[in-house]
């Protein structure tokens, strides 16, 4: 591995842990908010952006460093997160990473925008659905989060479109 290729591979592992314990540190200590009537927990961009994160590592990494990080977050969540929502988190994380990863490898090939996109999709579905009733106790804030993190989804998806035009850019220069 270069070490151009290792600097890329350590940055999106830390930014994907760091996604993962942002989120939690959010929805422990800040108050949920809302938005367009939608309540959303505080944590939603930060969980958003470590779908877009793990695929990055994915990509870096392969697949033992998606299970590495996805072992290292959840991990991480129990460190950082009240009981309640680390359980939440871990469950909610390690599901929804499992889907985003099987997604991202199907569709790869394809096109890597379009794969973060339909990964990202399937994983904040599934991450919603579970994370906040098992740590919220209802449902009410599941549309909130789905809008949160599928705005996440597009924030993440314009800076790697950003990045990979910045990056030709710098290929093709003479």
């Amino acid at each position: 591995m270069g070490s151009q290729h290792a600097g890329f591979a350590v940055a999106a592992m830390v930014g994907y842990l760091l996604a993962v314990v942002a989120a939690n540190i959010a929805s422990v200590c800040w108050p949920p908010f809302v938005v367009g009537g939608l309540v959303v927990p505080a944590g939603t961009v930060f969980a958003g952006a470590s779908l877009t994160a793990r695929d990055l590592v994915q990509d870096r990494l392969g697949a033992r460093g998606v299970v590495m990080g996805i072992v290292a977050g959840a991990g991480l969540s129990a460190v950082f997160a009240s009981p309640q929502i680390a359980v939440a988190s871990v469950v909610a994380f390690t599901a929804s990473e499992i889907v985003d990863a099987l997604i991202y490898t199907r569709v790869r090939h394809r096109s890597r925008l379009g794969a973060v996109a339909m990964s990202n999709a399937g994983g904040l579905v599934v991450d919603s659905v579970l994370f906040v009733p098992l740590a919220f106790g209802a449902f009410t804030a599941v549309p909130g989060q789905l809008v949160g993190k599928a705005v996440a989804t597009l924030l993440t998806l314009a800076a790697l479109r950003i990045a990979s035009a910045i990056a030709c850019r710098e290929v093709t220069r003479p």
